[in-house]
């Protein structure tokens, strides 16, 4: 198990990451992308804690996105299943279990301010706070998509399900954009991936 995490997290956090999973009695599975979501996890029908986390995360967010679905189901062993699964139980652990990480040996400096600014209250998915994502975004592999808050206004662009849109005003915290096809207006996040389309 050690040697299949040191493929997908830092070095010095496979120890600690280990004792994390056999602690928890976490039944680990590494899996194929999915777009809607970076991992997961369920309480199994043999009662197995089941993670699931995609493969294609750089180290930096496979780490937190690992921690972040451990502390699930730490949350809902101390404080019971009718807990928000991202309320103050949740958050609260998610900062315990997160803070030993937060050190020069696992992440790299420059992004030690800004994990520990969103640790003091961390959202449901670290792609909300757009200066982290943006920060962890440059140890991934290299590829054609952009954030929609780097777009300029008027830009067509296609998302991975094929619709197709164009970007409009930013409305609070989202950017309103109109489905070509459909003529409906939706609602994106800043930092929604997008391949943006010559026009």
């Amino acid at each position: 198990m050690s040697e299949t995490l040191l493929k997908y997290l830092p070095e010095h956090a496979v120890k600690p990451v280990f004792e994390l999973i056999v602690a928890n009695q976490v039944h680990l599975k590494i899996v194929n992308e999915r777009v809607t979501r970076h991992g997961d996890y369920r309480k199994g029908m043999s009662g197995k804690h089941e993670i699931t986390v995609n493969a294609s995360l750089n180290q930096y967010r496979f780490l937190i996105t690992l921690i972040h679905e451990i502390a699930h189901l730490v949350a809902f062993e101390k404080f019971g299943r009718n807990i928000k699964p991202h309320g103050a139980e949740w958050k609260y652990t998610f900062q315990r279990l997160m803070i030993p990480f937060i050190r020069p040996e696992i992440f790299p400096n420059h992004l030690l301010p800004l994990l520990a600014r969103h640790f003091k209250n961390p959202a449901a998915s670290s792609d909300t706070d757009t200066t982290l994502a943006l920060a962890l975004k440059q140890f991934d592999q290299q590829n054609d998509k952009n954030y929609i808050f780097e777009i300029p206004y008027g830009s067509v662009f296609r998302i991975h399900n094929g619709k197709i849109f164009q970007k409009g005003a930013l409305r609070t915290k989202r950017y309103e954009c109109v489905e070509l096809s459909s003529k409906r207006m939706y609602l994106f996040n800043p930092n929604a991936e997008v391949e943006l389309l010559p026009h």
